[in-house]
């Protein structure tokens, strides 16, 4: 008997199995009224590399007599049998098929596929196990079409008529086990809620808003000068007084003169080059019809601000509500419906968006989530056990939440590189983050990179080289250490120029981890250096100093773009500090590295700071740990990333993963009247009641509110090192080789780091460019020996600023010393002689 879903035997090419059993034995793999035999061998170097987690299994090879039974073998189920000499059956499981569909129908990577045509329409499927597949197009009634199968590809196609245009359609894909009436995975449009595809052409005039064919774009940017600003299409205008009720949380609410669109020009003017989108294709977990939807019906502005009533509220409709973050795809080359005023216009209005924020002078990035989907439903019945990276047992892999995809398999890359090619041709999309890039094999992001490298104005309307690259390069789960194939992850991307979160520095300005289960533990910004909170979690006074220093240096590694080979001041190279195991610096070039210190995940900068900044604290004082925290990030070399509203000291009542948290824990306010989304309730029991007791009396406080001084003031800041940042190439200086050859730390103290970029030749304006980051709550003075007898001053920008505080930053050219308040980043030029 086999157990459901068991799968147990691996068919990884044409002539061989991979099965955990006893090689004398005879085995077979039977099949409808057929049987392939097979014989003991061996696995060859190649295999074993391309399937290590299959390396020390017993190989089965096909018997040459039966090789012309394999094609039609897997159209049907199929059992591996092994039995004893006389015939006994001693096992039977089911059989992964990727790696025999991926040999017997290669030619398919290369194949047209997908909705295509002008006139005549049409569509195909690669379903090369089906016995059969029929198209069923819907109008007044719904009429199948039979579609032929290119047996060297396995595609399934059909050509219709002009008439098909604008009608809804599904497939019919026959196999061994039934039918399954499924949606087309390379489909462009849906129905609502996505039950059927729809049959469009985005050339069409009527998908397209004014002046969409001759939309202007902001100038491009390097990867190692982008500044990123993270946004939640929702967030962005749901709670927005300023925008129509009707158009809040859509993607027309970006085509309005707004609060929000008029603080993102902005934020463009200061310096910001880039938007990146959370999820915006179809997800599944939002009813995409308003009347669909359930939204929350209390009354959370009068509740207390530690009361656990606001989540229970925001608990009891969020499986209906307006709100997801969106990681859990459903179509993935289909923008999502329920951000659309209307669901039918979502191609057209989520151009409208692209369009808006370019002309507000900021390039757009799309958040993909490649490495999983809701669920099995949408793939799996097309190609059953493809789609998804099963175990060894037969069971879809879930280590990323969800059911795994598996992008190693051929058609499932495929998928990706012309899913993500379709967006930056059709939708003008400047970069890509993806979710959970280590569970991609680092040959798929490469092929992306290539696709889009091909991409020209003149023939596709984009420049594809301009296009950047980025996303969480994670080890973890069934992939992890290489268990599959090369994964694209921290340090195998070292040299590809596709960037990876910074998690170092994060952790480095924040203190402690995302997981740790006292969320007080503090780190260079969050007061370590001469501001203990008293948590029994940061330890003794010596271990506090020792992990301040350690700190400094992941800072400063951050500071340099992360670069493997970059030798500190210690004389250690940055690839010799260990961060959990790992090397802390692991980039072959700045542009690699991805800066933050916040972003969607986890608790926002301003909620970090509330845990772990001791209580009393004032609040001209959290406002400038988080100016200062965000400066690491600004000034780094390599990719900066923040998360939006950071800069406006955003709070979402200290929620660590407000994923399906509602509006209102995720309000995103431009009105500094209304507050920072502090002290909304305790935050939703399921993510959060471990750390309700720190939480409470936190929430409880009033001092903890910032009013629009702070908020102002926070957002002041921000703005002056967007500008500095953009002011000169010291903190862009693009290559391995310049960072080495030009920046460095020449003075140090305990809680403060001082950078110095030699910009001679570079900059027209300033020889050098010195940067004091003071952690701690009282001035201090560095000595830069090589600025003596210099004309130094404050930057420019600083120098303006209305923050008076910076402004007593000072420089005694006979010395060479630069002095910096305290909890102050104070950035000083050398002028041109």
């Amino acid at each position: 008997m086999i157990r459901e879903g068991e799968a147990r035997a691996h068919w990884i090419d044409r002539d061989t199995v991979a099965w955990q059993v006893d090689p004398s034995h005879q085995h077979s793999l039977a099949f409808g009224t057929g049987v392939i035999r097979l014989e003991p061998g061996t696995l060859s170097d190649e295999q074993r590399s391309r399937w290590p987690h299959l390396a020390s299994y017993t190989a089965l090879k096909v018997d040459p007599r039966d090789a012309g039974l394999v094609r039609a073998a897997l159209r049907e189920r199929v059992v591996a049998e092994e039995r004893d000499a006389s015939g006994t059956l001693l096992a039977a499981t089911g059989v992964q098929i990727p790696g025999v569909l991926d040999d017997l129908y290669a030619a398919a990577a290369g194949a047209r596929i997908g909705p295509a045509g002008r006139v005549f329409p049409r569509l195909s499927l690669w379903a090369p196990t089906a016995r059969k597949v029929e198209l069923a197009l819907y109008g007044s009634r719904r009429t199948l079409h039979p579609m032929r199968r290119d047996d060297e590809t396995g595609i399934w196609s059909v050509r219709g008529l002009p008439t098909w245009w604008g009608r809804e359609y599904t497939f019919l894909v026959t196999l061994h086990s039934g039918t399954n009436e499924v949606t087309d995975p390379y489909g462009l449009a849906v129905t609502p809620d996505g039950g059927r595809s729809r049959l469009v052409s985005l050339d069409s005039a009527a998908l397209k808003p004014p002046g969409w064919d001759r939309l202007a774009k902001p100038p491009a940017v390097p990867q190692h000068r982008a500044s990123i600003y993270e946004l939640h299409v929702r967030d962005f205008s749901a709670s927005d007084a300023s925008v129509p009720v009707e158009l809040r949380g859509t993607y027309a609410a970006f085509g309005v003169d707004s609060a929000g669109m008029r603080e993102l020009r902005a934020l463009a003017e200061d310096g910001l080059t880039h938007v990146h989108l959370l999820p915006v294709f179809d997800f599944a977990t939002v009813p995409e019809r308003k009347a669909g939807r359930t939204e929350p019906d209390c009354d959370f502005a009068a509740l207390p601000p530690d009361s656990d009533q606001q989540q229970e509220c925001v608990a009891r409709t969020a499986a209906t509500d307006s709100f997801n973050w969106g990681y859990d795809p459903l179509h993935y080359t289909v923008p999502e419906g329920s951000y659309a005023t209307d669901p039918d216009e979502r191609v057209r209005e989520f151009r409208g968006m692209v369009a808006a924020l370019n002309r507000a002078g900021l390039r757009v990035v799309m958040d993909v989530v490649y490495n999983h989907t809701h669920s099995t439903g949408v793939l799996d019945p097309i190609v059953p056990g493809y789609y998804h990276r099963l175990l060894e047992d037969g069971r879809v892999a879930d280590s990323t939440c969800c059911a795994n995809t598996a992008p190693e398999h051929m058609m499932m890359g495929r998928l990706v590189v012309d899913s993500v090619v379709t967006w930056a041709r059709q939708y003008k999309i400047d970069g890509f983050r993806f979710d959970l890039m280590g569970h991609h094999p680092k040959a798929n992001l490469l092929a992306v990179r290539r696709a889009l490298d091909e991409l020209t104005p003149a023939e596709d309307g984009v420049d594809g080289k301009s296009i950047i690259l980025y996303g969480e390069g994670w080890n973890f789960g069934e992939v992890a250490g290489g268990a599959r194939f090369e994964q694209a992850t921290q340090a195998n991307l070292a040299g590809t120029g596709i960037g990876t979160f910074n998690d170092r520095l994060r952790d480095a300005v924040r203190g402690g981890s995302p997981f740790d289960a006292d969320p007080r533990v503090q780190g260079f910004g969050s007061g370590l250096a001469d501001a203990p909170n008293g948590s029994p979690a940061n330890g003794p006074a010596d271990q506090q100093r020792a992990r301040l220093a350690y700190y400094a240096d992941l800072v400063r590694i951050g500071l340099t773009g992360s670069l493997r080979d970059y030798v500190l001041p210690s004389g250690r190279q940055s690839s010799e500090i260990s961060y959990n195991g790992s090397p802390a610096g692991y980039t072959a070039a700045p542009g690699e590295a991805v800066a933050y210190v916040d972003a969607h995940d986890n608790e926002t900068l301003f909620d970090a700071l509330a845990y772990k900044l001791p209580q009393r604290t004032p609040m001209a004082d959290r406002v400038r740990m988080q100016v200062l925290s965000l400066a690491t990030v600004l000034l780094a070399q390599g990719t900066a990333f923040v998360h939006a509203g950071s800069e406006r000291l955003r709070s979402k009542s200290l929620d660590r993963n407000s994923y399906d948290s509602g509006d209102w824990f995720n309000r995103l306010l431009w009105d500094c009247a209304r507050g920072n989304g502090f002290g909304a309730g305790l935050p939703p029991r399921a993510e959060n009641e471990d750390r309700w007791p720190y939480a409470r009396p936190l929430l409880a406080d009033p001092a903890l509110k910032p009013g629009c001084a702070a908020i102002e003031a926070c957002r002041a800041g921000f703005g002056e090192l967007l500008r500095i940042r953009a002011s000169s190439p010291a903190f862009a200086l693009g290559s391995a080789a310049e960072v080495r050859r030009r920046l460095s730390f020449p003075a140090s103290a305990e809680g403060v780091i001082t950078m110095h970029v030699d910009t001679s030749g570079l900059d027209p304006r300033w020889s050098s460019v010195s940067v004091v980051f003071n952690a701690t709550p009282s001035a201090r003075t560095q000595v830069v020996e090589s600025l003596a007898g210099q004309a130094v001053s404050l930057h420019p920008v600083q120098a303006a600023s209305g923050d008076p505080v910076v402004r007593e930053s000072a420089f005694d050219p006979a010395t060479g010393t630069l002095r910096v308040p305290g909890r102050t980043v104070a950035v000083f030029v050398c002028v041109m002689r």
